[in-house]
């Protein structure tokens, strides 16, 4: 059963239109990859979804409920939160503090300290990094720290941008590898990604998006079989 659903959202940035009938499903307890060029829509799909944008026509669902008309921060109390392109983390903060961010909709004291347990469990990095300004780790402890805060918050849903973006390949495999992790803890996962290759490779199902239109969806593994997405993103 679909836990997330766009259907049919058209997007502007001023007048000139980014999404043109963009729909998608993502069913619960999967990973969901979409994948494309530059330019293709991806972000802004992302953005959409989690309400930093709003479609002119359209709808976006969690679980029935519509979000189009709501606010990024209300979206992301009731169980969907992003891992935005580039991290975007708190720069100027520590470590924990960013975590600490991560769950500002929660009250419940014991339950946020036994999750910022887990995530130095999940991401020894950032035990060791623990009282650290953020602004000063490497580029993959800081995507690291990115998905904890988004953890934080005991999401449903996770929308990832670019997790693997300026990372050594040895990196972007132990982030793939989380990846799995988190989705077996029963988080549903939205992926943008530009490496096809990993992201068809983990994923249940995957689209193919071009000039703000999805082109192409089926199954990651038939997918990665097919000759257009081969030739075109694979090489």
């Amino acid at each position: 059963m679909a836990l997330l659903e766009v259907d049919d959202i058209h997007v502007y940035y001023d007048k000139i239109q980014a999404l043109k009938g963009v729909s998608l499903s993502v069913d619960e307890g999967k990973i969901v990859t979409l994948v494309g060029g530059n330019g293709a829509g991806k972000s802004t799909t992302l953005k959409t979804i989690s309400g930093l944008l709003h479609p002119r026509k359209g709808q976006v669902r969690l679980d029935g409920r519509v979000l189009s008309t709501m606010k990024a921060h209300e979206i992301a109390t009731i169980g969907l939160r992003q891992v935005p392109e580039g991290r975007r983390i708190f720069a100027r903060l520590t470590v924990r503090e960013n975590l600490d961010m991560g769950a500002f909709s929660r009250n419940d004291r014991g339950g946020i300290a036994a999750d910022k347990e887990k995530m130095t469990t999940m991401f020894p990095r950032l035990k060791e990094r623990w009282t650290q300004i953020a602004g000063t780790l490497s580029g993959g402890e800081q995507q690291m720290l990115a998905m904890a805060r988004a953890l934080m918050g005991r999401p449903r849903a996770m929308l990832l941008d670019e997790p693997s973006m300026g990372l050594a390949p040895l990196l972007v495999e132990q982030i793939f590898s989380t990846i799995r992790d988190i989705n077996a803890q029963g988080v549903t996962i939205l992926l943008v990604e530009q490496n096809a290759l990993l992201a068809l490779g983990i994923a249940d199902v995957g689209y193919v998006m071009e000039s703000g239109r999805i082109i192409l969806s089926g199954r990651g593994a038939d997918l990665l079989d097919d000759e257009r997405v081969q030739h075109a993103y694979l090489g």
